[in-house]
């Protein structure tokens, strides 16, 4: 990985990483009296975790690569034509352009706000007494688990297929301090057990969580204590049960992954189910990202921009990512009562086009909406799909999947059917945009998954298109 030179701006009100091949972490005499202003008060601490809030949205993560095109390119969702700008990727052509640029662009981004998310805890340690104890302890666990969930969706990515022989293969590195001295290949299993002792060092910084007694507190109030407000758009308490519910699935743990997914399920309450009336009647402003169910995203101040360039119906064929319909409809089986294909795919009636697109991330007429620029990480859907792998009581593991279905307009299953079949179906219908398919298919070591360009056909699949390789930048320096 490139060797970083970490500086603190202050005057961006957030931490950023610029690149040096240096050994060293260079920091000047003003850079020092910087830092002193930035971890002096409450509002320099504020603005430093803002920033990596910032970066994790940003195109090259979460606010873009991560969920609304290249990891959802990776799982087929799209039909690419061969003069698409981002056809190399959904063909898994690594080596060549723009997948190589991709592929390096997730992994920089990632270990810049890794690095950053390091800094930002060890200064909070250092200078003592700008917030309180309490505070302190909330934006420690809150960096810990950002850092833990970036490692997590890396090893996702360029870590081996994990439920095999593999998952002792190396990996990625695991930068838990803001060293610059490039860091060895773990084997993956010890990149999971770096991930959960940090997940589990977060959850218990994070006990005093507001979000706990006073839910999520989407509603401002304008008394100065805003910044610990809109929880599920933080890193919060339960934000890191369900990494630890989705970590633990991905490593095959079902016991610790279901004891975790039902910490969310036993505090739904606070995750509130899209209602019909937005599902199917709101018709100027829907909230098309079920954001009362979120338990952790991104406010992304560049989503209607990326939305234009990459689902807007005015875009030529060749340059919109749309499914066929043929493979929509078998994904939500022409059933228009689910909410998410009622609401999120349509017939435009701009630009030409005689197939549904996609207008999850479309934006609203109503521009004072709390849910504008949203994009969810982690919904309370997510647990209860989770909690019906895992559950051994069959009975139990329909009445998980059931709830969800009941909330996206389907009638219940009855325990005679495939409970995989209909879970795999689930997250296909559940996170396009999210970039969880991907994942799920990986995870589950899928050898054929349906291809994007053809009706019918499937995309042979393995170790040389589920993992992706080390960038350019990385193995320079190796």
């Amino acid at each position: 990985m490139k060797r970083y030179y970490i500086k603190l701006m202050v005057a961006a009100g957030l931490l950023s990483t610029l690149f040096s091949c240096k050994e060293y972490l260079d920091v000047r005499p003003d850079d020092k009296i910087l830092e002193d202003q930035a971890f002096s008060t409450p509002h320099g601490v504020n603005a430093a975790l803002n920033g990596l809030y910032i970066s994790l949205a940003k195109q090259g993560l979460y606010g873009g690569n991560l969920t609304l095109s290249t990891v959802d390119i990776l799982a087929q969702r799209y039909n690419l034509s061969a003069q698409h700008g981002l056809y190399k990727i959904a063909t898994y052509a690594y080596t060549e352009r723009p997948a190589v640029e991709r592929i390096d662009s997730i992994w920089t981004n990632a270990y810049g706000t890794i690095l950053n998310a390091n800094l930002f805890v060890e200064k909070l340690e250092k200078y003592k007494g700008a917030v309180s104890s309490e505070t302190e302890s909330i934006y420690k666990g809150e960096a810990l688990a950002i850092r833990a969930m970036l490692h997590f969706d890396l090893l996702r990515l360029y870590g081996p297929m994990y439920n095999s022989a593999d998952s002792t293969k190396a990996s990625i590195p695991y930068y838990s301090k803001t060293e610059t001295k490039i860091k060895e290949l773990l084997p993956a299993n010890k990149v999971m057990d770096l991930i959960c002792a940090d997940l589990s060092q977060a959850a218990s910084l994070l006990e005093k969580d507001p979000i706990i007694t006073q839910g999520v507190m989407s509603t401002l109030q304008g008394d100065g204590a805003d910044f610990m407000r809109n929880r599920n758009y933080r890193l919060n308490y339960y934000a890191v049960k369900a990494l630890q519910a989705r970590v633990n699935m991905y490593r095959g743990n079902k016991v610790a992954a279901l004891a975790a997914a039902k910490v969310l399920i036993d505090n739904a309450d606070k995750f509130a189910w899209v209602t019909t009336s937005n599902a199917l009647e709101e018709k100027a402003n829907p909230d098309r990202v079920f954001s009362t169910e979120m338990i952790m995203g991104v406010f992304s101040s560049q989503l209607y921009s990326n939305y234009l360039n990459t689902f807007s119906p005015d875009l030529p064929d060749a340059a919109i990512l749309a499914p066929l319909s043929a493979r929509l409809q078998n994904v939500f089986e022409s059933n228009e009562n689910d909410f998410r294909y009622n609401l999120n795919w349509s017939i435009p009636t701009n630009g030409g086009k005689s197939f549904r697109v996609f207008y999850k991330y479309a934006d609203i007429v109503d521009k004072t909406k709390n849910f504008r620029f949203t994009i969810p990480l982690m919904k309370i859907s997510e647990m209860y799909y989770i909690a019906a792998e895992c559950e051994p009581d069959i009975d139990q593991a329909f009445a998980y999947l059931n709830t969800v279905r009941g909330n996206r307009g389907l009638t219940s299953l009855e325990t005679s059917v495939s409970l995989t079949t209909e879970l795999q179906k689930e997250y296909q219908k559940e996170f396009f945009g999210e970039g969880q398919l991907f994942y799920y298919y990986k995870r589950k070591n899928m050898t054929a998954i349906p291809a994007g360009n053809q009706i019918s056909g499937n995309q042979t699949m393995g170790a040389a298109t589920y993992v992706l390789p080390l960038p350019l930048s990385e193995i320079q320096y190796r």
